[in-house]
């Protein structure tokens, strides 16, 4: 008979302590509930008075939750350290965010980013546009990801409580259901800044005892016992298909091609949300700046020690399988061995790393309904279905529709099934689409038509990719990544240059409201000279170098001094100093 009861018990100051951290994080939840309900700014954006240190821990608390440690140890599992290029490589990404995005974002003023639509585009297409990502994007791409996220959180509640997917999903859709509907962005955002210390706490603590497992031997140990391509940061240049997959493609397509929830070429989803959020300019770049710096050089090294340790400690499916009989089997993958490594947790401190498991969950699913709703509110209910009601009328909606998007998001988690595969389909959905999202803030031609166009292929040719493999046709990812992305392309690039244009009267207000930088905007600045930009688009590029510089300097400096590798820490370091003193100097040249 298969034992029922779960190996992992947890003792009453384990539970004190998840008590306590549910009772704190939902004190702002309350706090702000009247002024949450004022209207839809507030309920959305925060009043657009978040300063920068909230808005980029929010971004950063939003960006881990419980699949984030599981993928990567699915990652360091299957391909070692050097398979999280795979997501390294968007830190290009964010960077341009910071320094050439972010302004014009909250020059633009709008409550959404899907509202940027209907002032950057012109007709009947721009408002289609806009509807139907709200719908595309609000309702079934955000409860895809939610889904995942809900995945995570499943497999973990089977590993330390033996509870079955349903029980799991019912618990943490009524918390994050009564928390999101009522406290709006700022209580959203207070919460970030509340959970995100709770969850990194945990997640060092998670890697501390985790080589103080006999089987691991502390850090020397593990790095004696892991086999050296397993640990090494670069992938071994011999093996050609890895070495494309997970560096030279990351590096030279994906970043710029395509687009992921909080990692979008040129910002947006969540993201925008809380750039818009933000009180000035400056804490807008300044707060994005702060989320990629924690993001990509903070928290990765934890989470690799701990998925190297369960190398380790479960070699193999079966041996989390034998060690966890009452585990379902179809949730057995490898980015449960993370869950698994907190049986090693003494009583207090698993308290601890649940509290911040769920506070990560938590803080990841509220800013997704949130986000979501905020698409189908404002920028569907309210501007195509019922535009004359009153804010309050609104905000009811919006809690009303935050219950229903989790309600959703729970029953689309049924149809996935590890961590790896839901960030795979994900990305497919998006491929091709990113160098689009870059260029419409600097090329005035780009039409509601061309996003219509990448949108529609990109989704047709992910299809027809994921259909072939249901049917047992064995194609790369790099294949399908590569046609995704040259498909698209060329099909929104066509459209944007034999297509009809953007109405001149609504280039020239667009390009007063936000004056971006570069030639692109040549002929209508002609037509604006008094509205000349401040920016500099050279500028800009050589920020962008010195920030990724900086960043990566300090990840690999990390690992460097995690390996004992000394010279390179030292190499590192400089490199670290050097380029964080001149990104700092070129955020500073910004104007407040």
């Amino acid at each position: 008979m298969t034992n029922t009861i779960p190996v992992i018990h947890f003792a009453r100051i384990d539970w004190v302590i998840i008590a306590l951290s549910i009772v704190v994080s939902f004190l702002p939840a309350l706090f702000f509930f009247k002024r949450a309900g004022r209207d839809t700014s507030e309920f959305f954006t925060s009043g657009r008075a978040a300063p920068w240190w909230l808005v980029g821990i929010s971004m950063v608390a939003t960006t881990f939750s419980t699949d984030t440690p599981n993928l990567v140890t699915n990652l360091v599992r299957q391909g070692g350290v050097a398979a999280n290029w795979l997501w390294w490589s968007f830190l290009l990404t964010g960077m341009l965010t910071v320094f050439l995005y972010a302004s014009l974002w909250r020059r633009s003023g709008v409550l959404t980013d899907l509202e940027f639509y209907e002032i950057r585009y012109s007709g009947p297409a721009a408002r289609g546009l806009r509807a139907f990502r709200a719908v595309f994007l609000g309702l079934f791409f955000n409860c895809m990801i939610i889904a995942a996220v809900n995945l995570s959180a499943a497999k973990i509640g089977n590993v330390l409580l033996g509870w079955p997917m349903s029980q799991t999903l019912l618990v943490c859709a009524v918390m994050t259901i009564f928390f999101a509907s009522v406290s709006g962005l700022w209580g959203v955002l207070v919460t970030d800044s509340l959970q995100f210390g709770i969850t990194m706490s945990g997640t060092f603590a998670m890697a501390y005892f985790a080589l103080q497992q006999p089987e691991v031997g502390g850090l020397s140990g593990l790095l004696s016992h892991v086999p050296a391509q397993k640990l090494a940061l670069l992938p071994d240049f011999g093996d050609w298909p890895t070495t494309l997959a997970v560096l030279v493609l990351p590096m030279t397509v994906m970043w710029w091609s395509v687009w992921y929830p909080g990692s979008e070429p040129g910002g947006g989803s969540y993201i925008a949300q809380r750039m818009l959020a933000a009180r000035s300019e400056r804490d807008s770049m300044t707060g994005t700046l702060l989320f990629q710096m924690l993001h990509y050089a903070l928290r990765p090294w934890p989470w690799i020690l701990v998925a190297l340790a369960s190398m380790l400690i479960y070699p193999n499916l079966s041996d989390i399988a034998a060690a966890y009989p009452y585990v379902d089997r179809h949730l057995i993958g490898d980015d449960i061995a993370y869950p698994a490594m907190m049986r090693f947790l003494p009583a207090g401190f698993l308290g601890f790393v649940v509290a911040g498991t769920l506070a990560a969950y938590r803080s990841t699913v509220e800013t997704h309904l949130n986000w979501g709703t905020s698409y189908l509110v404002h920028d569907f209910y309210r501007r195509f279905l019922r535009p004359d009601q009153s804010e309050r009328h609104y905000v009811l909606v919006g809690r009303l529709v935050t219950a229903g998007l989790m309600l959703v998001a729970a029953l689309t988690t049924y149809l996935l099934g590890t961590a790896r595969e839901a960030f795979s389909l994900i990305l497919s959905i998006g491929a091709g689409t990113g160098l689009l999202y870059l260029m419409r803030w600097y090329w005035w031609r780009i039409t509601a038509w061309s996003e219509i166009s990448a949108m529609l292929s990109s989704f047709l040719v992910a299809v027809g990719f994921f259909i072939a493999r249901k049917m047992g046709y064995e194609i790369p990812e790099t294949l399908s990544l590569l046609t995704s992305v040259a498909v698209t392309t060329a099909v929104w690039v066509t459209v944007t240059v034999c297509g009809p244009t953007t109405d001149p009267g609504t280039l020239e207000r667009f390009y007063q409201l936000t004056r971006p930088a570069g030639p692109g905007w040549a002929v209508i600045r002609a037509r604006t000279p008094a509205t000349g930009s401040g920016d500099s688009l050279a500028q800009g590029l050589l920020a962008w170098v010195f920030a990724c510089t900086f960043v990566y300097s300090a990840l690999f400096g990390t690992g460097s001094w995690l390996y004992g590798r000394m010279p390179q820490f030292w190499l590192c370091l400089a490199l670290s100093l050097l380029s964080g003193v001149a990104t700092w100097r070129s955020l500073q040249r910004h104007r407040a």
